[in-house]
C-alpha cells in the first residue's frame, strides 16, 4: 500500500517513473519501495528545476554572453542617449533659474566636448542628406511631403513665387525657391540692408579683435576671417597687439569695424543677397567642421564660426572694407556663391585647418565682382549663418534689437 501511494504521488508530481522488479525509477536515481517512504514523498514532492540537469548548464552562461557580445552601436546609443538627457535636464534647471530672474551665465563646451562633436561624420551625413533631397519625388508624394515641411518650420509659402506644391520636383528645389518681388521690398533710404531672412544673434562694434557670436560668446576676427592679403603676401607675421589685425580692415581714419550676425532658420527663405553697393575682389574658402550653428550651440561652443566651414567673399564699399561670409552647418554643406562656378564645398577631400582664396581681380577687370543692394547672391540648401563684418563711420547706427526676426530688403543700419 506504501509503495502504491508513493507511485501514485510521484505520478502526480509529474516525475517520469519506469519500474522494474518492484523497483522505482527516476531518472538515475533508484529509490526502493520498501525503505523510507516518507523521505521519498518529501523528496520528489516538487519537480526537479531545470538548472540541475547536466545538458541545461548552458542557462547559466546565457546572461554572461549575452553582456560580452554587446554591440558598439548599442553603447554609443546608451551614451549619446544619457548625454543628452543630462543635457535637457541643464537646460531645464537654467529655464528655473531663469524665471526667477537671475542671471544665467553661459556654459562653455570643453575641449573634449567639441571634439567628441567634430568626431561625428556630420560631413558625410550631409552629403548623404544633399543627395536624398535632390532624389525626384513621384508627382503623387510632392504635396505629402512638402506639406508635412511646411507644417514643422512654419514656411510661408504665399510668399513663393511659385504656390503649387507640384512643381518642387524634390526637397532642394523647394529650399531653393523664389519670391514674388513684392514678397520682400529692399530698403533704398538704410545703407546697409539684410541679406536674407532669419534672426538676429548679435552686431554692434567690433572690438580688441573679437566678434560676438552670441551673448557673452565671442571669436577670433583674424581666425575667422584668416590673414590679411597684404601680411600673407609679404610673409610678414601679425603684431603682438591684439587689435592689430582689426586695425589693418580699417582703411580710412575715424573708421570703426562693425559686424552682424543672422541665424537662417530651416524654415526661412534660403537665399541671400547682397547686403549694400559693394565690389567683391576676394574668395576665401575654409573647409571644416559642419557642427550645427542653432542659437542653443553657439551659445554652447566657443568659436563655433571658426570651426565650420565658411566662404569668406571680401571687398570694397564707399566707406571701406566690406565682406560678406556664409557658414556652413550640419546638412548645409552646399554653399553657392552665382557668380563662383569654380567653388565646391563640403568636399570629400577635406584637409583640416587650410583654405583656398581666390581673386576676382584680373587684368581685364581691375576691381572686381560689383554688386548691387538687393541683388541675389547665392544660397544655402537648408537654413544657417551669415555674417556681416564691415567698415563704417564711427556714427553708423544699427536699427536692431537681439534676438529679433528680420526679412531680407529690411534695414539693418545706416548713417
Amino acid at each position: 500500500m506504501a509503495a502504491g501511494l508513493s507511485l501514485k504521488l510521484l505520478l502526480r508530481g509529474g516525475v517520469a517513473l519506469r519500474t522494474s522488479g518492484g523497483s522505482a525509477i527516476c531518472n538515475s536515481c533508484f529509490l526502493k519501495q520498501e525503505t523510507h517512504p516518507v523521505k521519498t514523498l518529501l523528496l520528489w514532492k516538487k519537480p526537479l528545476s531545470p538548472f540541475f540537469h547536466a545538458g541545461q548548464r548552458q542557462l547559466h552562461t546565457a546572461p554572461i554572453r549575452g553582456i560580452l557580445r554587446l554591440r558598439p552601436l548599442h553603447l554609443l546609443v546608451a551614451t549619446g542617449g544619457g548625454y543628452a538627457g543630462y543635457r535637457q535636464y541643464e537646460k531645464y534647471k537654467e529655464k528655473q533659474v531663469e524665471k526667477l530672474g537671475q542671471v544665467v551665465p553661459p556654459k562653455i563646451a570643453s575641449d573634449w566636448e567639441v571634439s567628441l562633436y567634430k568626431s561625428v561624420p556630420t560631413r558625410l551625413l550631409s552629403r548623404a542628406w544633399g543627395r536624398l533631397n535632390s532624389v525626384e519625388l513621384p508627382n503623387w508624394l510632392r504635396k505629402p511631403v512638402l506639406s508635412l515641411y511646411i507644417w514643422t518650420f512654419g514656411v510661408n509659402m504665399k510668399e513663393a513665387a511659385v504656390e503649387d506644391l507640384h512643381h518642387y520636383r524634390n526637397l532642394s528645389e523647394f529650399f531653393r525657391r523664389k519670391l514674388k518681388p513684392q514678397a520682400r521690398p529692399v530698403c533704398g533710404i538704410h545703407s546697409v540692408i539684410s541679406p536674407s531672412d532669419g534672426k538676429i544673434l548679435s552686431f554692434g562694434q567690433v572690438k580688441n579683435c573679437e566678434v560676438e557670436q552670441v551673448k557673452g560668446i565671442t571669436y577670433s576676427l583674424e581666425s575667422f576671417l584668416g590673414p590679411h592679403a597684404n601680411t600673407e603676401n609679404a610673409n610678414v607675421k601679425p603684431a603682438s597687439c591684439p587689435d592689430s589685425f582689426q586695425k589693418q580692415l580699417v582703411t580710412q581714419e575715424n573708421n570703426e569695424l562693425y559686424h552682424c550676425v543672422i541665424y537662417l532658420a530651416p524654415g526661412d527663405y534660403h537665399c541671400f543677397h547682397s547686403p549694400t553697393d559693394w565690389t567683391v575682389s576676394h574668395r576665401r574658402h575654409f573647409p571644416g567642421s559642419l557642427m550645427s550653428v542653432n542659437p542653443g550651440v553657439a551659445r554652447w561652443i566657443k568659436e563655433l564660426f571658426c570651426h565650420n566651414e565658411r566662404v569668406v567673399l571680401s571687398g570694397c564699399w564707399k566707406h571701406g572694407f566690406f565682406s560678406l561670409t556664409a557658414v556652413g552647418a550640419q546638412n548645409v554643406g552646399s554653399i553657392r556663391i552665382y557668380f563662383d562656378g569654380d567653388l565646391r564645398t563640403n568636399s570629400p577631400r577635406y584637409s583640416k585647418g587650410s583654405y583656398n582664396d581666390f581673386s576676382f581681380v584680373t587684368n581685364n577687370n581691375k576691381e572686381g565682382i560689383p554688386m548691387r543692394k538687393g541683388e541675389h547672391l547665392g544660397e544655402f540648401n537648408l537654413g544657417s549663418t551669415i555674417v556681416l563684418i564691415f567698415e563704417a563711420p564711427k556714427d553708423f547706427i544699427f536699427y536692431l534689437k537681439p534676438g529679433q526676426k528680420i526679412r531680407f530688403g529690411e534695414a539693418l543700419g545706416s548713417l
